[in-house]
């Protein structure tokens, strides 16, 4: 039940407050770095009772803030996964030392052998190759869809995948990586509904809001059990840091903690404040990025060299695509593809010439990124995968910066001459 003495604030604000009471840290007004690998006990007893609470819920220490290692927990671990629950509207977050640890720790505690997943098409790479190469060598299978607001679409891969034995997860990114295809998170949520008649099962509904975050599309306002995120992009924002997180219900979140203390994927003290600090000016960041990819996106859907600009703002009026954008996200995001008239040999000569975007496969970050997907982020995606989910040769992904926009624009202007 939620704490109506509380105030609710809202996502930015929690951003900044929740999580932390300056009493606990000598008044420190920001939370301070626990640097430490293990923690002392009053008494032989006292630490009993620590790993009582732990490991079994219960006794005296239940519910405080008592610690044993730091690979199990650590305040600001603490600190950290109550804010990233809070700022996603849910009951609990783990936070992981990657997004791709994230992601294998839910496919490692959600898919059994024999079970089945179904994504979308275009997910992370990683993530793609998670669910097609790595998990079928633990006994799963796996089906796809390639439009995420075609419900005989998006059936018809449950059905595929039925017909391999149970399915007991679906799995979006929205917007996908690179070209900024939409997920309708109602219909998926369906779409579970209707997989739990036909199979007597309800799969677990997961997304991935890495591209649009908690500031511009809220998954669990639509039913979604668990949220994904790659914290390394927008919510760090830097691109110095690597780290992941999944929040959901508590039910489903805490048999992933106990697994994490065996994978020892969780995040340390010295990046989960950083993560912290990070998180201060997520909307801050985002918004002004935000501004800079609307104006860089006209800017390249009217160049003659340009052949489609697969930004989320130019989802066409009157599709199913463009309802869901209007209903489900709160932005545009500032990570968007487009795509070159020609190949490879022109997207090369394109990014060799740039002076200020730098080629790197990261984004969400203070400066633009930009690379050449079929040949950086997807390389391991088969080649009719990529062209199935809008990746050609000539499709090259942007992830647009703080920088100012006039000398971002001069920068593609200067290296389009090149094409």
């Amino acid at each position: 039940m939620p704490d109506h003495t509380k105030p609710q604030f809202r996502p930015e604000t929690l951003a900044i407050v929740s999580g932390y009471n300056p009493e606990d840290a000598l008044r420190s007004a920001k939370p301070p770095v626990y640097m430490t690998a293990t923690f002392t006990y009053p008494s032989a007893q006292v630490a009993k009772d620590v790993h009582r609470a732990y490991f079994d819920g219960d006794g005296p220490e239940a519910g405080g803030s008592g610690h044993i290692y730091s690979r199990l927990g650590h305040p600001g671990l603490d600190i950290l996964e109550e804010r990233l629950a809070a700022i996603d509207g849910t009951e609990a977050a783990l936070a992981y030392c990657s997004g791709m640890a994230a992601h294998t720790a839910v496919a490692l505690a959600y898919l059994k052998p024999g079970e089945g997943v179904v994504h979308g098409r275009p997910f992370y790479s990683g993530v793609d190759g998670l669910f097609n190469e790595i998990m079928p060598q633990f006994g799963s299978h796996s089906a796809y869809w390639t439009d995420g607001c075609d419900e005989a679409n998006m059936w018809a891969a449950c059905e595929e995948a039925m017909a391999k034995g149970p399915v007991a997860m679906l799995a979006a990114e929205s917007p996908g990586n690179p070209t900024a295809a939409l997920v309708d998170l109602d219909l998926l949520v369906k779409i579970a509904g209707r997989v739990e008649v036909a199979q007597g099962r309800r799969p677990i509904v997961m997304v991935d809001n890495t591209l649009l975050g908690p500031f511009h599309q809220r998954p669990f306002e639509h039913g979604v059990d668990l949220c994904v995120t790659s914290l390394t992009k927008y919510c760090a924002g830097h691109s110095d840091l690597l780290a992941g997180a999944i929040t959901g219900r508590k039910e489903l979140i805490e048999p992933l903690k106990l697994q994490r203390l065996v994978w020892g994927s969780h995040l340390d003290p010295y990046t989960a404040w950083l993560v912290l600090r990070s998180l201060e000016t997520v909307a801050l960041r985002t918004e002004r990025a935000m501004e800079n990819a609307k104006t860089v996106a006209d800017w390249l859907k009217a160049h003659p060299k340009v052949a489609g600009v697969t930004y989320l703002g130019f989802t066409p009026e009157g599709t199913p695509a463009r309802a869901v954008f209007e209903r489900q996200c709160k932005g545009a995001g500032s990570t968007f593809s487009f795509h070159l008239h020609g190949g490879e040999a022109e997207a090369f000569r394109m990014l060799d010439s740039l002076k200020l975007l730098k080629m790197a496969v990261n984004l969400g970050g203070s400066n633009t990124l930009i690379c050449h997907s079929a040949s950086t982020t997807h390389y391991a995606v088969a080649r009719e995968m990529r062209l199935a989910s809008g990746i050609t040769d000539g499709t090259i992904r942007l992830s647009v910066g703080l920088e100012h926009v006039d000398d971002i624009i001069a920068d593609l202007a200067q290296a389009l001459e090149a094409v």
